[in-house]
């Protein structure tokens, strides 16, 4: 599949580029991308969540009032459930919510995310990105000259920029990561992928290995 890589100012810079069929156009398992999004979202989770039971609960121990005489059922405790104020049943306790997965299985849920983004066409390639400085609007600027304006994207760089993250960073319509941190979830997120012709050797690495 031949791509034809774009400037920042979204022209044709002549050249092009191939991805590479056993990556980009495979039969998407749509399994194992479900497995690998669900723990990706558990791997979000802090898991610190609580509510105190009936033995953790501070309240008085002097009877409610008398066993018998008034009526009322036997209360021996204010730490009861039942009352108000008092402990939670079977409540939250912190925990862990992360499971494995096989190396093999995550990197097939990538690399069917991204034969469905390349049958959508939804997959560009532009020149390096670099900014010298950290500005918004010329990030802005650029994605919209690539036709990616109003539309969520998804930029993959080839080596960490500051400056290109910090210029995106308010700009909530792009994601930029590094090929490194590329997974399957922010993949299926997106509407467009925006690639950086220096990322796209070290995707195939991070996949092949």
């Amino acid at each position: 599949m031949e791509l034809a890589v774009l400037s920042k100012d979204g022209k044709d810079t002549g050249r092009k580029v191939t991805l590479a069929e056993d990556l980009y156009k495979i039969e998407p398992n749509h399994h194992s991308i479900y497995l690998d999004v669900k723990q990706y979202l558990a791997n979000q989770r802090q898991g610190t969540h609580k509510a105190k039971e009936r033995a953790e609960v501070s309240r008085t121990t002097k009877k409610f009032f008398r066993q018998k005489g008034t009526g009322n059922a036997r209360v021996g405790s204010l730490k009861s459930p039942v009352q108000r104020g008092g402990g939670t049943v079977f409540g939250p306790r912190p925990r862990n919510y992360s499971f494995k997965l096989n190396k093999k299985l995550k990197a097939h849920a990538r690399m069917s995310a991204l034969s469905i983004k390349a049958g959508e066409k939804n997959i560009q390639v532009m020149e390096p990105m670099k900014m010298d400085a950290p500005k918004t609007k010329e990030f802005i600027n650029m994605i919209n000259a690539l036709g990616l304006d109003g539309k969520k994207s998804l930029v993959v760089l080839g080596e960490s920029n500051k400056n290109v993250y910090l210029s995106s960073r308010n700009f909530k319509g792009a994601n930029v990561i590094n090929a490194s941190e590329l997974n399957t979830y922010d993949v299926m997120n997106a509407q467009k992928l925006l690639l950086t012709e220096d990322s796209l050797g070290q995707i195939e690495t991070l996949l092949r290995k």
